[in-house]
């Protein structure tokens, strides 16, 4: 329950503090951490202690102590030396891996809690019942953030997060898939959607340059009450899907900014095909020559205007009116026209879409 990296530091401290080189062991005899090498030859005496009756006791100079988990054996405690200084920094090594037993068993039922609460497995009272028994507030205002990687999820990456939020108790950090891990905020009256935008990237700089390249992070809306939080979770959900397929150079989407993304991501992909039938008569933008694309796209992004398009593209301004024309016989859509405008984004939108969901069904 605990990780190694956890034991090792907890290990280093008291050691630094006391003097005293320890060593923790499960109960098979495996090193989880150490600061003394030569705590391997202990091994068998290990496996020895842990199956006799007593609590603690002295080996070849050595202080062995278990540390129980609600009566269960979970691990045995080494303490180099055998006078009454080690003995007692052994009894007080042994009584904080105790103490941190519980307050990871504390975490646990919270994180198990907060995974089912995101994934709608719970009933509504469930939800307010298990929330009272964890002491978690349920009026707190709270927003769901879901941090993605490209490859699988390290252990290092969910402490650096967990790292940086420190120990407040109303926020919750978890994980419910290989890839990504979710955060769980507790906000003030005050945040505001603009500080959603500041936390998400306190969390990219967290993650260090390398994992910064490869990480995306959406968010869902602000919610008022417990039983909500699975709605921003979705939210957050459809932000990252949009954004991949709309807002590739965005680092950070926010469910509210989607616009019309978010429209076209819900449309049933039948429907999809037909418009696209209607619109391009059975051919595809993807069927463009590269020159034509560049066009269509510049001519958007300067708002249809064709004097700043055509200075952008270093091309006569009749030229590029040759190009609207000719893609105006292709497709029937005189992109100078606000009105074919707008139908000719929003058909290239909803190309990109299907595409997008031609590479998840593989």
């Amino acid at each position: 329950m605990i990780s190694n990296q956890v034991l090792q530091t907890t290990l280093d401290g008291l050691k630094a503090i006391s003097r005293v080189d320890l060593c923790v062991l499960d109960t098979e005899g495996v090193m989880l951490a150490t600061t003394f090498s030569e705590a391997e030859e202990f091994r068998d005496s290990v496996l020895a202690f842990a199956g006799s009756p007593a609590d603690s006791q002295v080996v070849s100079g050595c202080q062995f102590f278990k540390v129980f988990d609600d009566h269960q054996l979970e691990y045995v405690l080494l303490a180099n030396g055998n006078n009454n200084d080690v003995h007692m920094v052994g009894r007080m090594a042994a009584f904080q891996l105790q103490n941190l037993l519980v307050a990871y068993k504390e975490r646990f039922d919270k994180d198990n809690f907060i995974k089912n609460l995101l994934l709608d497995n719970l009933l509504l009272v469930d939800i307010y019942n298990r929330a009272k028994k964890l002491h978690i507030d349920t009026e707190a205002r709270r927003v769901v953030f879901i941090v993605e990687i490209d490859h699988e999820k390290e252990m290092g990456l969910l402490e650096n997060i967990r790292a940086l939020f420190g120990t407040r108790s109303g926020d919750f950090i978890t994980a419910v898939d290989e890839k990504s891990i979710i955060v769980v905020k507790e906000l003030s009256e005050q945040d505001t959607y603009e500080d959603m935008d500041r936390t998400a990237e306190m969390i990219l700089d967290a993650l260090g340059e390398e994992k910064k390249k490869e990480a995306l992070i959406a968010y869902g809306t602000i919610v008022s009450e417990i039983k909500e939080v699975s709605r921003s979770y979705k939210e957050a959900r459809m932000a990252l899907n949009v954004g991949k397929i709309f807002f590739e150079e965005r680092k950070v989407i926010a469910y509210s900014s989607l616009g019309i993304g978010r429209l076209i991501y819900q449309l049933p992909i039948p429907l999809c095909k037909m418009f696209i039938k209607e619109i391009f008569d059975g051919k595809s933008p993807e069927d463009f020559d590269e020159e034509t694309l560049t066009t269509i796209n510049k001519f958007f992004e300067n708002s249809l205007n064709v004097s700043e398009t055509s200075r952008q593209l270093y091309i006569h301004r009749n030229t590029l009116v040759y190009r609207l024309d000719k893609l105006q016989k292709q497709t029937g859509l005189d992109l100078r026209v606000f009105e074919d405008a707008i139908t000719f984004k929003i058909a290239l939108m909803v190309v990109k879409y299907m595409s997008y969901m031609e590479t998840q069904e593989y």
